[in-house]
């Protein structure tokens, strides 16, 4: 664990996403995504995958959650999911709690990391992802801002790094400097800030 990279409660940011997921209706699951490969459906059959995964990767609980490739198969929700979400995005931020997940090795979707690397990641897929969310189903979306703050950060170096390419991240969408940091956010994580439901 270095100085510069503090453990963030993950809890706000999960709760929110739990809370967001919980309004989806059942007519939205069909619904195009700011994911091109996502409908609703799909974007929380991620967010359920990876909140167990990463909720393991948290615990150092290793094995098949987190050996398995998130492209491995397209997500889609499992029977039961209204009730199993928020209870494993509870139990992902109660895993991060503990500082331990912030240090030593772990693992996700079938990569070795470090635990603070494990750590942002997972807050930049809940930020990103509950933004894909509340734009799918026409909800307001205000993040954690510490979470925000984290998920900006990360996706700043990641975007720096020449050997960055077609990886887990598309490519930059510029936004302008003065935009907020939620939109900056999402430009860098190669979304157009602008998407919305009717394109």
């Amino acid at each position: 664990m270095t100085d510069t990279t503090p453990t963030l409660d993950l809890g706000p940011q999960t709760a929110l996403v739990a809370r967001l997921a919980e309004r989806v209706t059942d007519e939205q699951l069909a619904d195009p995504t700011p994911c091109p490969r996502y409908a609703v459906r799909h974007l929380l059959g991620h967010l359920a995958g990876l909140a167990v995964a990463f909720r393991d990767a948290g615990r150092k609980d290793l094995g098949v959650t987190t050996d398995t490739s998130p492209d491995a198969a397209v997500p889609d929700i499992a029977p039961g999911w209204r009730a199993q979400l928020p209870k494993v995005l509870d139990e992902l931020a109660e895993a991060w709690r503990d500082p331990a997940a912030w240090t030593g090795t772990t693992r996700a979707g079938g990569v070795d990391l470090p635990g603070e690397v494990a750590g942002l990641v997972v807050t930049d897929e809940l930020v990103i992802h509950g933004w894909d969310l509340a734009r799918a189903t026409g909800q307001s979306y205000e993040p954690d801002p510490a979470a925000l703050r984290t998920c900006h950060a990360f996706l700043t170096e990641a975007a720096a790094d020449p050997g960055r390419g077609g990886g887990i991240f598309g490519p930059v969408v510029p936004v302008d400097p003065s935009a907020p940091l939620l939109d900056r956010a999402i430009g860098l994580s190669g979304r157009d800030p602008g998407w919305t439901r009717r394109r």
